[in-house]
């Protein structure tokens, strides 16, 4: 097991011992500008047949930061190197910060992961074609992934809103955090590199949950 691997398994450790003493706190994941591809969208991009090479593990089950990167085309410019995560999906999706959508030109729609009907599109460059995204373009709402065994010791469940605390220097609240809570999901607040750099949270600092 490398070191971030074993750094998460201690922090998890230590925050359920606390959800015990009904002191609840949720590590920070500050999720970057990414990529999700359908496989139609990975075939233009990378050629017919092509299978996304993994990187690194992420911390949610299954999920992996992918070698692979794209450029995105907006109205007014471009955003490049964005980093492909895997494994493909049914939707292509790109997910952006607010300070993204000024430099792309695109009004911002801040929604929830795989919900993009009626947000907006662009192009994405790849080493062997382009693809062209009608819709798909977000800004991720803050969110935080638990699995049900976590959920049932916070006294969450799917589709609860909760609120979480960084203190410090510049201390924050952060409010309409959306919880995904199932299979598949591992106790991690994520919130994208603007709200990050506004409190000043690092990844995996721990902040307190707010009922």
């Amino acid at each position: 097991m490398n070191k971030p691997a074993i750094k998460r398994q201690v922090t998890l450790t230590v925050v359920k011992e606390l959800a015990q003493k009904k002191e609840y706190y949720l590590p920070a994941a500050v999720s970057n500008h990414h990529a999700h591809l359908s496989k139609a969208a990975l075939y233009a991009l990378f050629g017919d047949g092509y299978e996304l090479g993994e990187l690194r593990a992420l911390t949610q089950p299954g999920q992996y930061a992918c070698k692979e990167q794209v450029t995105l085309i907006g109205p007014k410019g471009r955003l490049e190197g964005l980093r492909i995560l895997g494994p493909v999906r049914p939707a292509t999706q790109v997910e952006v910060t607010l300070s993204d959508t000024f430099k792309l030109g695109i009004e911002p729609a801040v929604k929830m992961s795989g919900d993009i009907d009626g947000t907006p599109g662009g192009k994405l460059i790849g080493p062997k074609g382009e693809y062209e995204m009608k819709e798909g373009v977000i800004v991720a709402k803050r969110h935080l992934h638990i699995s049900d065994e976590e959920a049932s010791l916070y006294g969450l469940k799917d589709g609860d809103i909760v609120g979480a605390k960084k203190t410090g220097e510049r201390e924050t609240t952060f409010g309409n955090i959306r919880v995904r809570a199932g299979e598949g999901h591992s106790l991690e607040l994520h919130i994208d590199t603007d709200e990050a750099n506004a409190a000043g949270i690092k990844n995996g600092e721990i902040l307190e949950m707010i009922r």
